[in-house]
């Protein structure tokens, strides 16, 4: 990729209003013809650019369309990156089902041979055959194996060379694998591959409907607004679906007062209890307001990163979690929770240049367990709230120290599987 292709000017993006009405056109469940999971995607990482340049303009008068800034990042300028992610997922999703149906026709002659059917090659590949080798001998077929092992190749492959990781993901790809409602072992392999997908696709989805299409409706809002836009304007006469304008007052008061707290607040269900979460989402785009008259830069991004875990709460707590431990799971899939623990070891995002992984946070903190036999990253999993926000709020403190780092955006991912339009 050229540097620098994937910093998207203004005109070439979509105005709110279309992406809003193409948006809900992603909700229902996906028709033969209608997009994929990568599709959408694509539209979605789109979409992130273009809130998180203008709402970026906001708080940097300087920063220009496809340029940089290094005023702290607002949470829109971390959804591409967190976007990008999800969909390097699907792609590995993706090919994975693509060789799982070649080997329908003709079997692997051996773990060398599927890699090469995966077009694995590089440092990536050593990694993978050993996985795939592990998986093989704990009586997955080789087809099944290197399927599975292939979902972690855009991931932290670095994290499996502690021995003691890479035998905990063995063991729960295994299990994963036998607990699968199939018989045949590539029935099996593929209702693993197809709940990483829909997990990740429905994730995305859910994510940007709600604050996507929120901050969308924000910015609709603000460039018709007459005079200019304060934050007791935003509290006032902003609105959104279900926000309750006093809980949004509520909320932004309390952030003043504690902006400078130290840690800065996070547990919100125990701040405001009974709140409505659509509410936090208000009174973050009235914090963001506040941060643009901040009298010193110190203070303005005080208030942007508080307005920031008001968002990200909102997207993990109340979003993101239903996704991944669903209260009826999908009787052709796997356990999201426990596919989601599997990988947690081996997440990874690159927020522009700078690179998060959750083997970095887990040995940050306190060994959980204080036995040399786990290693600490096997010790989370992603699928528990509590793990996956506050290793969410070590990605953020990471990024602030490199605002600049994140305005390098990601090049928004094409499926390769995709049927050509009109057959071109």
């Amino acid at each position: 990729m050229v540097e620098g292709s994937s910093r998207p000017s203004f005109r070439f993006l979509l105005p709110s209003t279309l992406l809003l009405a193409l948006l809900s056109m992603g909700l229902p469940a996906r028709a033969e013809a209608g997009p994929t999971p990568l599709e959408d995607n694509r539209r979605i990482t789109q979409g992130y650019i273009q809130i998180a340049y203008e709402l970026g303009g906001l708080l940097d008068p300087h920063l220009q369309p496809g340029g940089s800034s290094n005023v702290r990042p607002n949470w829109f300028v971390f959804a591409p990156h967190a976007s990008q992610t999800g969909g390097q997922g699907m792609l590995g999703a993706a090919l994975a089902r693509r060789m799982i149906d070649a080997a329908r026709g003709q079997p692997s002659l051996s773990v060398a041979h599927a890699l090469d059917r995966l077009g694995v090659s590089g440092d990536v590949r050593l990694t993978l055959q050993n996985l795939s080798l592990e998986l093989v001998v704990r009586g997955l077929p080789i087809d099944a194996a290197t399927s599975l092992a292939s979902l972690t190749r855009a991931m932290n492959m670095e994290a499996l060379a502690d021995p003691r990781t890479f035998t905990a993901t063995a063991s729960r790809f295994a299990s994963l694998y036998w607990s699968a409602p199939a018989m045949h072992p590539l029935d099996k392999t593929e209702s693993v591959v197809l709940t990483l997908e829909r997990t990740l696709h429905e994730g995305n989805l859910a994510i940007f409907t709600d604050i996507g299409g929120s901050a969308l409706l924000y910015l609709d809002w603000r460039r018709g607004a007459v005079g200019a836009v304060t934050p007791e304007r935003v509290l006032t006469e902003f609105s959104l679906p279900d926000a309750v304008p006093a809980e949004s007052q509520q909320a932004y008061d309390y952030a003043l007062a504690h902006v400078q707290d130290s840690p800065r607040p996070y547990q919100f269900a125990t701040l405001f209890p009974g709140m409505h979460w659509k509410s936090l989402l208000v009174a973050a785009f009235a914090l963001y307001e506040e941060a643009r008259r901040a009298p010193t830069p110190a203070e303005r991004d005080a208030l942007i990163a508080l307005g920031n875990n008001y968002v990200a709460w909102r997207e993990q707590h109340d979003m993101a979690q239903p996704v991944f431990t669903p209260a009826v799971p999908h009787p052709d899939e796997v356990s999201r929770s426990k596919l989601l623990e599997a990988l947690t070891p081996m997440l990874k995002t690159d927020f522009g240049t700078l690179e998060w992984t959750y083997t970095d946070y887990a040995y940050s903190q306190p060994d959980r367990d204080g036995s040399l036999l786990t290693s600490p990253p096997t010790e989370y999993s992603w699928a528990v709230f509590w793990d996956r926000w506050t290793g969410i709020l070590y990605a953020f403190d990471q990024a602030y120290g490199a605002p600049s780092a994140l305005w390098t955006m990601p090049e928004p991912l094409v499926d390769p599987t995709a049927e050509p339009a009109n057959g071109t």
